[in-house]
């Protein structure tokens, strides 16, 4: 069999099925599994223990799927049109929510595409045995695309590629053919260290290396319980993920638009308004986020993280009646509206120009009073 041939033909039929790059790699990672050990032993990895569940399996893809001797990385743009990035993030009344998540959750169209893929293959050689994988198995993508020559991992620890920066997702097709593999690029990052610099929470402890504990992509989607108060005010009105890492990005500059029109952002977030978005009740947050990456974090985290950014909003009595009808219903929850009730109050001087049910409300909370007291 060519093999040279047959790599070629992958990567076009790769940009037929919507991947603007495909690269192929060996499946020795084994030079990650000291840094990969040393980030787990330091607990950079916070409540997600499902990182460290399967050790170093996530360095070795030849034992998550026997027989498996080559890497097929796809790379997928991501960036919408209309992503409003400044106009979201500098209202601090609208909701900031991270650009791969506005339009439909990625995984099954990668997957999905990732799968026809290696049906095209089989088409090719006969029987042969592969396993499609987006961010649905214990393995290293972004060490994995980096070998393949998807791009270099940045400062930030996301994978950077001079024509596309780091907006896109992550795909793997697992095979037992022996392909030719692809050079990984040079790193481009230079002495730029803005994604450091700019991080509101200083997550990024060390170049390349992510706290996930103090990101706010982690405390805002992966972290179900209580949100540091020392974290609350930087989270600003970010209530899903956050991008400033890649907006400072020099490389970003030359991303393309995606052409994946379930990408696109969903009419509901054109005008995110944080208190409308706070007023859903479960079943329509759970309607109106149908298909999104964003219905599972559920209905409370996502109250408590619209209750922090209310309470990092301009004081509105508005906003002040909105958190108070969402007390009572957790624990939990009830810890985060308190904060963003305490929050807004204390952007006044006085209480003159408040209606007396909410100087009631107010001593309630500053009290720590139960809200019947």
């Amino acid at each position: 069999m060519d093999y040279q041939a047959l790599a070629d033909k992958i990567k076009i039929w790769a940009k037929e099925l919507g991947f603007q790059k495909a690269g192929i790699c060996d499946v020795d990672l084994k030079e990650h599994e000291a840094s990969l050990q040393k980030w787990l032993d330091a607990g950079y990895h916070g409540d997600m223990d499902w990182m460290a569940r399967h050790g170093m399996m996530r360095a070795r893809p030849d034992e998550l799927l026997p027989g498996t001797v080559r890497v097929i990385s796809v790379r997928m743009d991501y960036l919408p049109p209309e992503a409003n990035f400044a106009s979201n993030l500098s209202n601090p009344n609208q909701a900031y929510i991270s650009r791969y998540s506005l339009g439909r959750d990625y995984h099954k169209l990668i997957r999905n595409q990732l799968k026809k893929l290696g049906q095209k293959i089989e088409q090719e050689v006969g029987k042969f045995g592969y396993r499609p994988f987006v961010d649905s198995a214990p393995i290293l993508e972004r060490p994995l695309a980096e070998k393949a020559g998807l791009g270099w991992t940045g400062k930030h620890s996301l994978i950077l590629d001079k024509e596309a920066g780091s907006w896109f997702f992550l795909g793997e097709l697992l095979i037992d053919l022996p392909l030719p593999i692809d050079k990984p690029l040079e790193n481009a990052c230079g002495k730029c260290s803005a994604c450091i610099s700019s991080c509101p929470t200083q997550a990024i402890v060390e170049e390349g290396v992510v706290d996930a504990r103090r990101c706010i992509s982690y405390l805002t989607i992966e972290y179900d319980g209580v949100i540091p108060i020392e974290f609350r005010k930087a989270i600003g009105n970010r209530i899903y993920g956050c991008d400033d890492c890649q907006l400072v990005c020099p490389w970003n500059r030359f991303a393309e638009l995606t052409d994946q029109e379930d990408f696109h952002r969903r009419d509901t977030f054109e005008t995110p308004d944080l208190v409308a978005l706070f007023q859903w009740d479960e079943e329509t947050f759970l309607a109106r986020m149908q298909g999104s990456a964003i219905r599972r974090i559920g209905h409370e985290q996502w109250l408590r993280n619209l209750a922090v950014a209310m309470g990092n909003a301009p004081y509105s009595m508005k906003t002040l009646s909105a958190l108070e009808s969402r007390l009572g219903l957790s624990d939990m929850l009830d810890e985060h509206i308190k904060w963003a009730i305490e929050q807004q109050v204390s952007q006044l001087p006085v209480l003159g120009s408040i209606e007396s049910k909410h100087k009631r409300l107010i001593r309630i909370i500053q009290k720590g009073l139960p809200r019947d007291a």
